[in-house]
């Protein structure tokens, strides 16, 4: 059976390697002292994603990221993630009703940017799209866990995402993929992650929950990374690396750690 082919912008992952958080080598940062990071008492809930598109089964992430970043440049929020049988998809868009979101993939199609498409339901549900993500849980641990497999699932893949900051691209891009796929809609940048969500001590984070640091020194959050428990995380340590796992006792880790903040 044909792979449908896409006609997509120019590739705009050069953009990434713009000055930022996120693409700047590990340094030392003086350490400081602990304490329970200010935040809000209570989450507030995260947007909840309405119907969304789905498009696209290309072998290389390079041409999933290129094609997500030409969506986002047309005003369509877009993910791109690894479905399981070798294969990167994309889900984009937030749509009020199915008709909504019909129409507007069927204008894609109609100037050529996509040859087919699969409208996904509000709780992720896709019958016929391809690819491993399954209905969103209802419950919290099943969400939980949910997150932490979605996330793994970009291990060792290039970090090729777009999240952003006053001075470029930033790693938050992964998280808010993550959440994204869990039909959960993150603030686009690593310091605004980190003001929407509910302050945790580190001790009672869950796996799901953010971890945030200051790379750059000082207090300001600059990095994000999704907590698997067990004192580890995933994250994207800058453009043109694997995303990986590490742990919160690797000692540039434990100095540039800011806070945990929860939204579930």
């Amino acid at each position: 059976m044909r792979r449908p082919r896409h006609r997509i912008g120019p590739f705009l992952a050069a953009a990434l390697l713009m000055s930022a958080a996120c693409t700047r080598a590990p340094r030392p940062v003086p350490a400081r002292e602990a304490r329970r990071p200010e935040g809000p008492a209570r989450a507030r809930a995260l947007p909840r994603l309405g119907y969304t598109l789905q498009a696209g089964a290309f072998a290389k992430v390079e041409n999933a990221a290129r094609f997500a970043q030409s969506l986002q440049a047309q005003g369509l929020e877009a993910a791109y993630y690894g479905s399981g049988d070798g294969l990167y998809r994309v889900r984009f868009g937030d749509f009020a009703t199915k008709e909504k979101a019909r129409a507007r993939g069927e204008a894609l199609k109609a100037a050529g940017v996509i040859e087919a498409f699969w409208v996904v339901a509000p709780d992720g549900s896709a019958p016929g799209a391809g690819g491993r993500l399954q209905a969103h849980p209802e419950d919290e641990r099943g969400l939980r866990a949910s997150l932490v497999e979605t996330a793994r699932g970009y291990l060792g893949v290039p970090y090729l995402f777009g999240g952003t900051t006053e001075r470029g691209f930033d790693c938050s891009g992964l998280t808010g993929a993550v959440y994204r796929l869990n039909g959960l809609k993150l603030p686009r940048s690593s310091q605004a992650q980190f003001e929407e969500g509910r302050a945790v001590d580190l001790d009672d984070a869950r796996a799901g929950d953010l971890l945030f640091f200051a790379t750059n020194g000082g207090a300001r959050v600059s990095h994000v990374g999704l907590y698997l428990g067990q004192g580890a995380f995933i994250h994207a340590p800058r453009p043109g690396q694997g995303i990986r796992q590490d742990r919160l006792s690797d000692r540039y880790y434990s100095r540039a750690f800011v806070g945990a903040r929860s939204y579930l």
